[in-house]
C-alpha cells in the first residue's frame, strides 16, 4: 500500500463536479490546443467518457486540463470533474501548469510495441484515430508507403537474363554491373 505524504491531501482525494463557466483558463499557459487537438479531445471524450479530472485552484481557475475544457465546451457539456490543489502557493501553480505538458513529453515510445497495438486496432471495430495519431503518423509507425500500402521487401530479387555474343561483351557488362553495386552471376 501506497503512503501519501504528509501535508495538506492530494488533489486527487476528492473529485467533484464543477461548472464549466464557473472555470478560468490560466492566462499565462504556454501550451496551446489547436482547432484539431480539441476535436481529438472531444472524440476521445465521445468514446470514452470523462476519464481524467481537470485540476484548478480554490478560485476555479485551470491548473491542467485546459483542453479537456475546450472539448467540453465543443462538445456542449456543462459539469465536468475537477479536482482542487488547496493550499497550492503561486509558484507551485505555476510549475505544475507547464510540469503536467512538459512530463508527458519526456516519455517515449517502445515503436515495435506500438506498431503492433496500431495494426491490430486497424482490424477491429475501433477507429486507430482515436489514439491521437493522424493517417501519415500511423502510416510512418506501420511502415507502410504513402498510400497506405506495404512497401516492396528489401529481399525482393528481380532476375534478368541476358545473352551476350562474346564472353568479352558478357565480362565487360558483368564486371560494369559490379562497379554499379548490382548482384549478378554468369549461369552457362
Amino acid at each position: 500500500m501506497s503512503k501519501k505524504p504528509a501535508g495538506p491531501a492530494w488533489p486527487a482525494s476528492a473529485v467533484e463536479m464543477v461548472d464549466l463557466d464557473k472555470l478560468i483558463p490560466y492566462a499565462r499557459n504556454s501550451r496551446t490546443h489547436s482547432p484539431e487537438q480539441v476535436a481529438q479531445i472531444a472524440a476521445s471524450i465521445r468514446e470514452w467518457g470523462w476519464t481524467v479530472p481537470v485540476l484548478i485552484d480554490e478560485a476555479g481557475m485551470i491548473i491542467a486540463g485546459h483542453g479537456r475544457v475546450l472539448a467540453a465546451q465543443k462538445l456542449g457539456i456543462d459539469n465536468i470533474p475537477a479536482m482542487t490543489a488547496a493550499g497550492w502557493t503561486e509558484s507551485q501553480k505555476r510549475a505544475y501548469v507547464i510540469a503536467d505538458n512538459k512530463l508527458a513529453l519526456n516519455a517515449e515510445w517502445d515503436e515495435e510495441l506500438l506498431a503492433t497495438e496500431l495494426s491490430e486496432l486497424k482490424d477491429s471495430d475501433i477507429s486507430e484515430f482515436l489514439t491521437g495519431f493522424d493517417e501519415n503518423e500511423i502510416g510512418s509507425i506501420l511502415g507502410l508507403d504513402e498510400d497506405n500500402s506495404p512497401p516492396l521487401q528489401d529481399e525482393t530479387k528481380f532476375i534478368l537474363m541476358l545473352e551476350f555474343s562474346t564472353e568479352r561483351e558478357l565480362m565487360r557488362e558483368f564486371e560494369r554491373a559490379q562497379n554499379e553495386g548490382i548482384k549478378c552471376k554468369i549461369i552457362e
